[in-house]
């Protein structure tokens, strides 16, 4: 019988072989690591004992359906103890997992014996010893292997053959694999079990669409009005939104907008009659949150744009905005849940010195059980429509606690449910709503365009944080239209576009994004003529015909995606190097192990960030992190031109903003 480590005092928490540090967990463990189904999650823990003896370390992973795996991991050769294995997580639910640590008897013989045996030096007697852990190993094994390993023990025994002829023959691959298989442990030490909550694909993995229903077949009328585009002519866009590649359409808020102070274009402060409001400024005379806009149709006119969408295989993501129009019914009926100031009158939004006279806050200290009541009934109203997607606006100007009740009260009863936070706010906000259970969050990249900047965000938010944070690169947004692309043309607009699509497994674009829509209002940092207060309608088709679009681009990078899982995992990221201070080099790796066609997937993406000009420069790649080794040379498959090159570890490259900004390079093992 192996030897345990019950001998240790039980108030000794350490355990026999120490395994520490886990990974993946959320700092303190008081919530459950995410992942999505599909994942291929790095496993990581330390373990070590005191002196030389070898150590063996084991993944112990249990599926939500009873099913049990145990995986070795191999130690990252960093020197500092670390072992790591991947595991494919393909159920939906609460996985356990924990780490066990053992005394590897037979690599601590087999190093001390190759060196023994070779030197002479107590030779007999470490053929005893292996003699005597292979008969252990033999009795444990089954079928062949028991053979094989009995056979190899009395072997190894006989004294009348050469030493060196025995120490030979137990290095038969065979006897190694058998040994492999049936390795003696002793001293088992196991860690703490943990959680991982794993949700399902589109939770992590999706390419978003933002358009606005109303804009979708707006009509100018003789007299200068607008004819407000409804959900049967927003349907009408939905096929070439699918053609694109998205598999998500939001939607900004589909509700009754406020007329008091209701803002105009540009966001002024001197609406027009017919200017249809910002969309966030939810309720009036026509309802709040439960009600459908009524130009846009009626509650079953979105039913039925929910299930047009379904039918061309897209996702409706709705907007959950938790404040209220001054009009809104909540304001009258529930006045406690605002703010209300000295001189009587309930405060309106600000963000100095943004002012949002439109908006009043819903104050969360005043009758919280009431609030969280109706928050809950009004997201059941849509799930029953249909809705599995809410994107929610500024949750960080909300209370966290709210936050964790209402997500995990709906997953409970709607685990499909996916929540993306839309908080652009500080870093420990934007951690926290992660860890209490938002299932993605909008994130700095809009504002991280060099070189340098690039690589250290791709770092962070592929990082330790992956456990939790689970980052949407957003390229624009109808609040975001940044100086990068304001004044970087084309060349800006395609580059992030292709960043955002392969260096994380969740993007969006805000519609117009394909139609280099780059003119700022003065003074913001947003496009004019924003869309957030005016109709917007868009000749797509013209555009195309003139050649003015790069749909045909963004489709490209979506069929990308969808045909390398690589580019879906979230943990795969590796930053390489290359001599030019503009030309960013990053690389997704799956093993083929865990791809359907058995074959590894690599992709290395290579994006000049200088929209200005054509860069030159050598690309150094670390080949280990690509599966292959050192020196060797693969084909460099160009899946935006159809170019390939023969590379290997230091390779030429020249990129024209102009022309390409940017390498999508599929790696082809085949031979030169």
């Amino acid at each position: 019988m192996a030897k345990t480590s019950e001998a240790v005092p039980q108030k000794v928490l350490s355990g026999r072989i120490p395994v520490l540090d886990l990974h993946p967990q959320q700092p303190g463990n008081r919530f459950p690591a995410r992942a999505v189904v599909g994942d291929v999650v790095p496993f990581e823990a330390a373990a070590f004992r005191e002196g030389h003896d070898r150590i063996g370390v084991t993944l112990v992973l249990h599926s939500p359906g009873g099913r049990k795996q145990r995986v070795p991991m191999e130690p990252l050769h960093d020197g500092l103890d670390r072992h790591r294995a991947h595991a494919l997580v393909d159920e939906q639910g609460v996985w356990r997992w924990k780490v066990e640590a053992w005394a590897d008897e037979w690599a601590t013989w087999h190093h001390n014996a190759e060196i023994k045996i070779a030197a002479d030096i107590d030779a007999e007697l470490m053929a005893t010893m292996g003699s005597q852990l292979l008969a252990r190993a033999a009795r444990a094994a089954k079928g062949g292997d028991a053979t094989l390993l009995a056979g190899a023990a009395t072997a190894l025994a006989k004294t009348q053959v050469p030493v060196l002829q025995r120490w030979a023959a137990v290095n038969d691959p065979d006897i190694l694999g058998a040994i492999d298989r049936n390795r003696p442990r002793s001293l088992v030490t196991a860690s703490e079990t943990l959680k991982l909550h794993v949700e399902r694909t589109r939770a992590g993995v999706g390419a978003w669409y933002e358009l606005f229903p109303r804009s979708e077949g707006a009509v100018r009328r003789a007299d200068g009005s607008w004819q407000s585009g409804t959900f049967a002519t927003a349907a009408e866009r939905l096929p070439a939104v699918k053609a694109m590649g998205f598999d998500v359409v939001y939607l900004p808020p589909v509700h009754p907008i406020g007329e008091v102070n209701r803002k105009g274009p540009n966001n002024t402060l001197t609406p027009q009659p017919g200017d249809p409001g910002s969309p966030w400024a939810i309720g009036s005379k026509h309802g709040g949150h439960d009600t459908i806009h009524p130009d846009l149709g009626t509650i079953d006119d979105f039913r039925d744009f929910v299930a047009k969408a379904s039918d061309a295989g897209l996702e409706v993501a709705m907007d959950l905005a938790l404040q209220a129009a001054p009009d809104h019914p909540w304001v009258s009926e529930h006045p406690e849940w605002f703010t209300t100031l000295p001189d009587g009158t309930i405060a309106f939004a600000e963000n100095p010195p943004k002012k949002y006279q439109d908006i009043y806050p819903v104050n969360f200290d005043n009758a919280p059980e009431g609030i969280v009541a109706e928050v809950l009934r009004i997201i059941e109203l849509w799930v029953g429509c249909g809705v599995q997607i809410f994107r929610v606006d500024n949750p960080h100007t909300k209370p966290l606690w709210f936050w964790e009740h209402v997500i995990r009260t709906v997953n409970a009863a709607h685990p499909d449910v996916v929540f993306l936070a839309e908080a652009f706010t500080r870093p420990a906000m934007m951690q926290a709503l992660g860890k209490v259970g938002f299932q993605q969050s909008y994130t700095y990249f809009a504002w991280r365009n060099t070189k340098a900047e690039l690589e250290e965000y791709l770092r962070e938010v592929t990082g330790e944080q992956a456990a939790w944070f689970k980052p949407a690169f957003w390229v624009n947004t109808p609040d975001i239209l940044t100086e990068y692309l304001q004044f970087g043309g084309v060349p800006a607009f395609k580059v992030r576009a292709a960043i955002a699509a392969t260096a994380v497994p969740t993007w969006g674009m805000y519609a117009g994004y394909e139609l280099i829509e780059d003119v700022a209002r003065p003074g913001a940092e947003e496009a004019i003529d924003n869309e957030k207060y005016e109709y917007r309608p868009r000749d797509w088709q013209q555009a195309e015909r003139n050649g003015t679009s790069i749909a045909p681009y963004i489709t490209r990078l979506n069929e990308i995606r969808a045909a390398h899982p690589a580019i879906r995992q979230l943990w795969a990221m590796d930053i390489h190097w290359s001599d030019d201070d503009s030309i960013l080099v990053y690389s997704k790796h799956l093993d083929g192990r865990f791809t359907d066609s058995g074959e590894d997937d690599t992709i290395i993406v290579i994006a000049n960030v200088d929209p200005h000009s054509a860069r030159e420069t050598t690309v150094h790649l670390d080949l280990t992190r690509l599966g292959l080794r050192p020196g060797e040379s693969f084909e460099a498959h160009d899946l935006i031109s159809g170019e390939t090159w023969r590379w290997s570890d230091h390779d030429f490259v020249r990129l024209d903003a102009f022309v390409e900004p940017a390498h999508i390079i599929h790696v082809r093992r085949s031979e030169a």
